[in-house]
This record gives C-alpha cells, sequence and structure tokens, in this order.
C-alpha cells in the first residue's frame, strides 16, 4: 500500500485525552473534513464514534494518536471489530501550522498526515505483548525505588551518630542493608539515635521488599518470553528483560517492515549530516530509547564473553575506529540479526 486514498474513501483522525477523544472525518480523495466529533473516552463513547464512522463512510480507516496510552480502549475495540488502525505519534509544538492548537484541528491534522504517509504504522498487539509492557512498567518501578532506598540508607549512615556508623564500618552495601534492617532502638537512646535507627531500619525494609517484587515480576516475564519466543533467550547477551523489551517493541510480524526500519525505531540506524564535499553519519538520537537500551546491553555483554565479537572490535580498533563507533556499529548488526530472528516462527 502507497497510501490511504487508494483503499478507503474517509479517514477517521483521532486525537485522543484522558477523559475525551476527538475525532474528524476526512475525505481520503479532497482532504476535506465532512464531520467532526467529541466523545467521552469509555464504551458509551466510542460506540458513538463507531456511529459517527457509519454515518460517513464503510470503507474507512482510523488514524489514532495515542494507541498504547490515551487510545488503548479505542484501538482495542476497533481491532476487534477488524478496522484499518493507523499509528501515529503526538504532533511536536513546532510542526502546527501558525501554532494553532485544538482537539479537532489535531483530528484533522492526524487523519492528513496519515494519508500523506508512504508507509503505515500499525498498533502493538496486546495479549503477551501488552503483559510484558505492563511487568516491564512494573519491575522498572519496582527497581528504581529499590535503589533509591539504599541510596539513601547509604547516605544516612554516612551521617549518622558515631555508635551506628561503627555498627556499618567496612560493609558492603548488601551487608549494609542487611545490618539496617536488624538494627533495634534502645530505651536510653536519644532522639537522633532512635530517628535515624527507625529510618535504616524502615529503609532497608523497602529495599528488600521492592527487590523481592521485582524478582517475581521477571520470573513473569521469563514465563511469557519462554511460552512465546524462547529462541531469543538462545542468543548471546539476550536475557529475559532484554527478550521482552524487543518483543514490546517489535509486538508482531508484519508490523515493522524491514530490519533498516527496526533499526531506526532502535535508535541505531545511523544519520547523514554530509554537507559539501564532507561525507559523515550522525549518532541517532531518537527512536525507542529503551530499545536501544536492551541493544546496548547486548553489545557490552558480547564485547566482554563473545570471542567472535571480541576479535571484531580488535580488528575495528586496528583500523582507527574508536569504541563508540564500534559500538554503534555493533548495535546496527545486533538490530539486523534480531529483525531476521524475529521474522520467522519461534523455534524451541
Amino acid at each position: 500500500m502507497t497510501s490511504l486514498t487508494d483503499v478507503v474513501d474517509v479517514v477517521i483522525g483521532v486525537d485522543t485525552h484522558v477523559a475525551t477523544h476527538s475525532a474528524a472525518a476526512v475525505d481520503a480523495r479532497t482532504g476535506g473534513v465532512r464531520g467532526e466529533i467529541t466523545v467521552e473516552a469509555t464504551a458509551a463513547g466510542y460506540a458513538r464514534l463507531v456511529a459517527f464512522a457509519d454515518e460517513h463512510a464503510v470503507l474507512r480507516a482510523w488514524a489514532i494518536e495515542g494507541t498504547s496510552s490515551h487510545g488503548a480502549g479505542l484501538t482495542r475495540l476497533l481491532s476487534g471489530r477488524q478496522e484499518m488502525v493507523v499509528e501515529l505519534d503526538r504532533p511536536q509544538r513546532a510542526q502546527r501550522r501558525g501554532g494553532a492548537k485544538s482537539d479537532p484541528l489535531d483530528a484533522v491534522r492526524a487523519a492528513r498526515e496519515a494519508m500523506a504517509r508512504p508507509r503505515l504504522g500499525t498498533p502493538r498487539a496486546s495479549g503477551d505483548r501488552q503483559a510484558l509492557s505492563v511487568l516491564l512498567a512494573a519491575r522498572r518501578s519496582a527497581v528504581n525505588a529499590s535503589t533509591d532506598a539504599q541510596r539513601q540508607l547509604f547516605a544516612l549512615v554516612i551521617a549518622a551518630p558515631e555508635p551506628i556508623r561503627a555498627r556499618f564500618r567496612g560493609q558492603r552495601l548488601p551487608a549494609m542493608i542487611a545490618t539496617a534492617a536488624a538494627l533495634r532502638v534502645r530505651t536510653a537512646a536519644d532522639t537522633e539515635t532512635t530517628t535515624t535507627i527507625t529510618a535504616l531500619r524502615a529503609l532497608a525494609r523497602r529495599a528488600r521488599t521492592l527487590a523481592a517484587e521485582a524478582e517475581q515480576h521477571q520470573k513473569a516475564i521469563l514465563a511469557i518470553v519462554t511460552s512465546w519466543r524462547p529462541d531469543l533467550l538462545t542468543q548471546s547477551g539476550i536475557g529475559p528483560i532484554v527478550a521482552a523489551t524487543i518483543l514490546c517493541a517489535w509486538s508482531h510480524n508484519g508490523r515493522i517492515h524491514s530490519e533498516a526500519a527496526f533499526a531506526m525505531i532502535a535508535g541505531t540506524a545511523p544519520i547523514p549530516a554530509s554537507s559539501g564535499q564532507i561525507t559523515r553519519h550522525r549518532l541517532n538520537r531518537y527512536g525507542d530509547r529503551q530499545l536501544n537500551r536492551a541493544l546496548h546491553t547486548i553489545a557490552l555483554t558480547r564485547i566482554r564473553y563473545d570471542q567472535n565479537t571480541r576479535d571484531y572490535v580488535a580488528r575495528r580498533t586496528s583500523e582507527g575506529k574508536t569504541r563508540r563507533e564500534i559500538t554503534r556499529c555493533l548495535k546496527r548488526y545486533i538490530a539486523r540479526d534480531i529483525y531476521r530472528l524475529l521474522q520467522h516462527p519461534a523455534t524451541t
């Protein structure tokens, strides 16, 4: 497909928000607006949107912003009805002509942007992919909160009264957490000592609880990845968290049309930055940064443990490449290999 105008009569652009969705029916051939509507982001509102679309065309497509966030409920309903849904990113302020901003205008812009695209993005799948996304978000939150608690505990120990500091002297962080969790308040202790011990014990127990929660989420992630794409886990440098991050970005076969597009989504495709007689490339800082981080983890792991990768690094180093340039090249190759692997059915 080269354009929506080849297959539909109307494009329904939808600007999604937490409480309301604004939609505009745009003629696929003329670009004219046939109608506009704003509904509540509820099941009844979604039904009104479908009825609004039925009034304008049978051959239609939906261009929705935020299909994985504010527009997730509407996208789920339309996918169940076998409707054609195009995924759009929210517009940057500079792209809005003349600074004009309103929900109906953004709905019209969404429809016209979808009509102008040579390739159409499809929403990410639900089911296992969405379950992994939820688990990754919950685990990330637990890990970050546990890390904050450990950092705060370490800082409090440094500033604690000397009798308390003496109990932690020479210990590493895991031992410090165990010591802090076992602290007890003595009756004769002053207010500062009592308060410090209480805070240290609370932080240590919080860090332990959150670490246990993160471990439970990781076990659930491993179970889903193992049942969905166990072949990913056989690749060097790929564990359950990295595999889940990759699957959340890839979603399903056919969503990403080429390995170059996958590399662009991952932010590993170099961006041409040539001028005059100078030919060079600039580091790509766009795309899915979680996916980029996953590929970076794979690259660092293979540099350390995989002999073929170490030989490649040595060869490129002898050619004058820097470590950053070599890592960028490795991430591009890894993105290509992973995409080709995902395009084939899973193997056990």
